[in-house]
């Protein structure tokens, strides 16, 4: 059995409508989740047994234990 990850990262909007997408794993990856923050907005999240990948769209920052990244527009 697999362990999940206790990782957190935040995401932090920097305008609004940024889009958070969670990415499947397994064999076929696929959108299984989305959220939109608006600025100011945060979102705490970590990576799970179903969660293999997060994509974000448009401005934010993204602050993990590896460190800091801006998107770029």
């Amino acid at each position: 059995m697999k362990s999940e990850s206790t990782d957190f990262f935040v995401i932090k909007a920097l305008e609004n409508g940024v889009n958070v997408i969670g990415l499947t794993r397994g064999s076929d990856t696929r959108f299984h989740h989305s959220e939109k923050l608006d600025k100011g907005e945060v979102m705490i999240a970590q990576f799970t047994e179903h969660t293999s990948a997060v994509k974000v769209r448009g401005k934010a920052v993204i602050q993990t234990e590896h460190g800091e990244i801006s998107t770029e527009e």
